[in-house]
Order: structure tokens, then sequence, then C-alpha cells
């Protein structure tokens, strides 16, 4: 197992979810740009407050789908 794979084992480990990384190579594979232009782009995007509000809301409606109790609704 390689370094990669034991961090992300290790994240794992602690309940992270690392099936979908990106890396730099996903915007340099496209675009001419330096590492830390790379970094700020995916920074930006991974943060957005839109994709973020969109990930809990698919969060929230794939649990409904499995009819999990919502800790909310108590």
């Amino acid at each position: 197992m390689n370094e990669i794979e034991k961090a992300k084992a290790t994240l794992r480990d602690a309940g992270f979810f690392v099936d979908n990384l990106w890396h730099i190579d996903d915007v340099q594979s496209r675009y001419e740009c330096t590492d830390e232009q790379a970094q700020e782009i995916l920074d930006y995007v991974l943060t957005n407050e839109r994709l973020v509000e969109d990930i809990f809301e698919l969060i929230h409606l794939e649990a409904e789908e499995m009819e999990l109790k919502d800790k909310e609704e108590e």
C-alpha cells in the first residue's frame, strides 16, 4: 500500500469519506496554471456555499430514501 492509500485508510478509519478526492492535476490537465493557482481554484470550487448546500440537500434526500430518522425532527 502506497503512502496515499495509507493516508486515505487512516482518514476513512476516522470516519471521513475519501473516495472522491480532487487533485491539482484535475485542473492542470485542462488549464495552464501553477500548482498554487490550481489549489486556489479547487479551494474556491469545493468550498463554494452553493456546492456545500447542494451536498447537504442530497444527503438529506438520500437519508429520506433510506428511511433514516432525522435527529432535527425530534
